[in-house]
């Protein structure tokens, strides 16, 4: 029987059970499943999908453990530009914010961008300027920031490595309090909902890339790249190289291949991760939830912080290749 659902994830990438300590993995699992136990009490409300998603989501971005919100990651000039985006399945209404500094919660951003904006993606202070008029809560730029996430800057620029997705240095990370050896975890965080009413909804949220240049946006808030939901097929939210995630329109590509062309949730989700991002130099992953309520939680790198919960249900939390 079909039957709402919340799936979560936090960031895929090189995610090793010997580079990450049993305090902190309990950490990350406990942040997560405590998350999904909200959302599994919301959809056994009745709450709609966008709701479940974007509140998934909003937690997300408070939790520092996770590249979204507070402990985003720094950009090349040491700021932070957070990116979100959100997509209702009903009629496909989206918003998306890019490049905001100031506003606490980009995702009740991109939420208030879908609905009152009469427009789909703000960007930069236009978009902060827009969730402050909407009532949004305005916070200094620094208060993104983090200790470990500061390393990780330092690091980059030390060891002249360019750009480098979430983490990188591990002794640098270390040092400064952080969670874990991540130099190749990709960020971004997301939510995809079918609720009791059938509909479906997808949230995605970043910080992007750690020593990124200014101005540089990858998939999260872009809708059909990184977050995707249509109730005709299925709601995606993607976790990777962004630019790879563009190329191939990963999100929208596990819709048409479902909707087009006949492929069943598992398939068209598989064909994505496994065949077409790899072919455009692309690594991480993506949750996903259909028409009837199932889930595919998959990956093409070493690991994902992910979970899934039905209504009512118990959250099953998992993060790496072999759970």
């Amino acid at each position: 029987m079909p039957r709402p659902v919340l799936a979560l994830h936090g960031g895929a990438g090189t995610i090793r059970r010997a580079s990450m300590s049993a305090d902190m993995e309990a950490r990350y699992r406990a942040a997560l499943a405590e998350i999904l136990a909200d959302g599994a009490t919301r959809l056994a409300r009745g709450e709609a999908a966008m709701d479940v998603a974007v509140e998934a989501v909003r937690r997300l971005e408070e939790c520092e453990l996770f590249n979204a919100g507070k402990g985003a990651v720094y950009t090349a000039d040491q700021r932070h530009e957070l990116d979100a985006s959100v997509m209702d399945g009903r009629d496909r209404g989206a918003g998306a914010v890019a490049g905001v500094t100031r506003v606490r919660n980009p995702v009740l951003a991109a939420r208030a961008v879908m609905t009152h904006s009469g427009h789909v993606l703000l960007v930069g202070t236009a978009a902060d300027s827009f969730a402050f008029e909407q009532g949004l809560e305005r916070v200094a730029p620094d208060w993104f920031g983090t200790p470990q996430r500061l390393a990780q800057l330092a690091q980059a620029r030390a060891s002249a490595s360019g750009q480098v997705l979430d983490h990188d240095g591990r002794q640098a990370v270390v040092d400064a309090g952080g969670p874990i050896d991540e130099r190749t975890k990709f960020g971004t965080v997301g939510a995809v909902v079918r609720d009791a009413a059938g509909h479906l909804a997808a949230a995605t949220s970043t910080g992007g890339m750690t020593n990124k240049r200014p101005g540089r946006v990858g998939d999260s808030p872009i809708p059909g790249a990184g977050c995707y939901a249509d109730d005709r097929s299925v709601a995606v939210s993607c976790t990777g190289t962004g630019e790879a995630f563009i190329r191939a329109a990963a999100a929208h590509e596990v819709g048409a291949l479902m909707r087009i062309g006949g492929l069943p949730l598992a398939d068209a989700c598989a064909r994505v991760v496994f065949d077409e991002l790899p072919a455009v130099g692309g690594d991480g992953g993506l949750i996903a939830v259909d028409t009837l309520g199932n889930v595919w939680l998959g990956f093409n790198t070493e690991g994902m912080y992910r979970g899934w919960v039905e209504a009512g249900g118990v959250p099953v939390v998992g993060v790496y290749r072999d759970e």
